[in-house]
């Protein structure tokens, strides 16, 4: 596997910074066109990076990270990352008029869309892969499993099937694609989780975020949890089960998140999240001693 930093680093010559930022899209599992509530772990505000301010444009917002950066971190390039919901979900106008607010800036040197994979089309996915002449673009897509059950059950309102769909519409255009899976879903054993990583390779996707199942304010998810009728994983399984699902990735895959968690605001558990830096270390130290192929650290 190749870190997604390092490949960054490696193409830029210098660390790239992703900035995420807010267009105002919701999900069609929320307006009521599939469902109602979103996704069970997802709350009102979609997991959206706590620096955010929603209210602002997208080119503010991405002035105003970019200073950030710029001032406290020596930051040089950037990604604009369009995270929170769904962000293939509208006309082609308005998504046309959001993402074009990337070319004013000569130090944004990438586009990533995060999205479901029931929101795309061929028309929406030629426009995405018209960037491609100035920018590294890459279209994330919410995949969290491949078990059709498991997607009902978390109330996704899509299924495997839209996913492959959407790759294929993807790989068409020459977009390379990052599959979000989630890993500790309510009912799925560590071999059905195992199973959506195979498939992953199968596939020849370009790359994975790995996420852990998290409690979050305001999702229906936080009511089961507190119910009893929830259980997450702890750190160290956590760390066991993601090694053992990279190993079922190819070995030139790109990873571009390896855990993560909700603002503390939001956050309700697992505590360990927080320890975000130590989990990921074990996961290195982990793979490393296992002499996984190709792992840079």
């Amino acid at each position: 596997m190749l870190l997604y930093s390092d490949y960054l680093r490696a193409k830029y010559g210098c660390k790239v910074y992703r900035i995420a930022v807010d267009a105002g899209f919701t999900c069609p599992n929320r307006d009521g066109t599939k469902g109602k509530g979103g996704c069970l772990y997802c709350n009102e505000n979609g997991s959206r990076a706590a620096y955010i301010e929603p209210s602002n444009t997208v080119r503010k917002q991405l002035e105003t990270r970019i200073d950030y950066l710029k001032a406290n971190k020596g930051g040089k390039k950037f990604i604009a990352y369009f995270q929170p919901f769904s962000n293939t979900y509208a006309p082609i106008d308005i998504l046309k008029k959001n993402y074009d607010q990337i070319t004013p800036f000569d130090d944004i040197v990438g586009l990533s869309i995060g999205t479901r994979p029931d929101t795309v089309d061929e028309e929406k996915l030629s426009l995405i892969a018209s960037y491609r002449e100035k920018h590294e673009v890459w279209i994330e897509y919410g995949l969290q499993t491949m078990h059709n059950r498991t997607l009902k059950a978390i109330n996704r309102g899509h299924t495997f099937g839209d996913f492959i769909r959407a790759v294929e519409l993807a790989k068409n255009r020459h977009i390379p694609v990052c599959a979000h899976v989630i890993l500790g879903l309510p009912g799925e054993t560590r071999e059905e989780m195992l199973e959506t990583a195979k498939k992953i390779r199968q596939m020849g996707i370009e790359g994975v975020k790995i996420h852990v199942l998290h409690v979050l304010k305001g999702s229906a998810l936080e009511d089961l949890y507190n119910s009893g009728k929830v259980r997450l994983l702890g750190e160290d399984e956590y760390v066991d089960l993601v090694c053992a699902f990279l190993r079922c990735l190819p070995e030139d895959i790109i990873v571009q998140r390896l855990t993560g968690q909700g603002s503390r605001e939001d956050h309700i558990a697992p505590e360990w999240a927080f320890n975000k830096n130590g989990t990921i270390r074990k996961i290195m130290t982990k793979i490393t001693n296992h002499q996984f192929p190709s792992t840079k650290q």
